[in-house]
């Protein structure tokens, strides 16, 4: 039996499912802004429904695990029409929807403050200190729980779990970096464009990362097509890649953003190195972990170039707004390991189903 055939989706609620169906329906629509003004009755049990999800998710201690997902998952709908996918231009339709950016903007602000209320930030020392001590604490941690038991316990259909669930962004990956290139020239510009650059492959495609990943799944026997596993993504997943467009889409949050990729480009070499270890322990084969090493090889002169020709010219540009870096360094921190903390449940639950 293929692992293609043996996978489970995780499912809403009845009502939730309902729900995302009625959103889906409404994003189809040839021009849902006209039909929204003209029908504006036909909504009201939908928005009425949406602002019960939301308390349900932020309102509520932890949240409704079931309201999360719902909503991370209408975020994420929305947030990849920035991005093209060369299909169907008929799919674009509503990229401009006034009712689209009225949705998307009442449920960033409850969850965004909800995310708020969640991160404990450290504000100690210097700024370049603060971000300095971060990184070198990041660089070679030691192995956490979640990483000792993809190097030395995961199985090779929870491996190929893995690989599902990341495959959402993997498949994509850097894509919202790009949103961040625009506008005048300097040296923190031209270094996170070297970035994009060689995350891109250096304009080769064999080359390109998400290449490796693509690679990665046909060597697992598993499906390469974007958003194949959509259905088995956790909402701490989602909620990581809807972050980054929360940022990135907002000029005003940069510094932030900055902030966030510096914590990505440090932390990757020690976390996958584990799954590499992973891989190699279970005679994946080197296409199958490739993806893995590209960025164990490249992922720790981009930490450095961060540091060095991204961060250290912004703390002299923005000396005092410049702590919103420490910011989303910390948020980032927080929310991927959120989101690797339900991979590996994920990845436990199917193991032992």
């Amino acid at each position: 039996m293929s692992f293609n055939s043996q996978l489970e989706s995780i499912s809403l609620d009845f009502s939730y499912h309902e729900l995302e169906v009625e959103f889906l329906r409404l994003l189809e629509l040839d021009n849902l802004d006209q039909f929204v003004y003209e029908n504006p009755e036909k909504i009201l049990d939908f928005k009425s429904e949406l602002k019960v999800s939301i308390a349900d998710a932020f309102e509520n201690g932890k949240g409704c695990p079931q309201a999360h997902l719902f909503l991370q998952r209408v975020l994420y709908r929305m947030n990849r029409l920035k991005l093209f996918w060369y299909d169907e231009l008929k799919n674009y339709l509503n990229e401009d929807s006034a009712f689209l950016f009225s949705l998307r903007l009442e449920i960033e602000n409850a969850w965004q403050d909800w995310e708020e209320r969640n991160t404990v930030q450290r504000n100690t020392g210097t700024l370049l200190d603060a971000l300095g001590d971060r990184a070198k604490e990041d660089l070679r941690p030691e192995p956490s729980p979640d990483g000792l038991f993809i190097r030395n316990e995961i199985s090779k259909s929870g491996y190929q779990r893995f690989l599902a669930i990341t495959s959402l962004d993997g498949l994509v990956e850097a894509s919202q970096l790009s949103r961040m290139l625009g506008g005048v020239g300097n040296e923190v510009q031209m270094m996170l464009t070297r970035i994009l650059w060689e995350e891109y492959g250096s304009g080769k495609l064999s080359r390109k990362h998400s290449t490796y990943f693509a690679t990665m799944l046909e060597e697992c026997g598993m499906n390469s097509s974007p958003e194949a596993y959509f259905e088995l993504t956790p909402w701490e997943v989602l909620a990581n890649i809807n972050h980054s467009f929360f940022l990135s889409e907002r000029k005003k949050n940069f510094l932030r953003y900055v902030g966030g990729l510096l914590y990505t480009e440090v932390s990757v070499p020690a976390a996958f190195e584990s799954i590499k270890i992973a891989g190699e322990r279970l005679n994946i084969g080197d296409q199958g972990t490739g993806y893995w090493d590209i960025h164990i090889q490249e992922d720790i002169r981009h930490g450095q170039w961060m540091l060095n020709d991204v961060v250290l010219p912004l703390t002299k540009i923005y000396p005092e707004q410049g702590w919103d870096m420490v910011k989303g360094y910390d948020q980032q921190k927080f929310i991927s390991s959120r989101a690797t903390a339900a991979i590996v449940e994920s990845v436990r639950q199917f193991m032992c189903s």
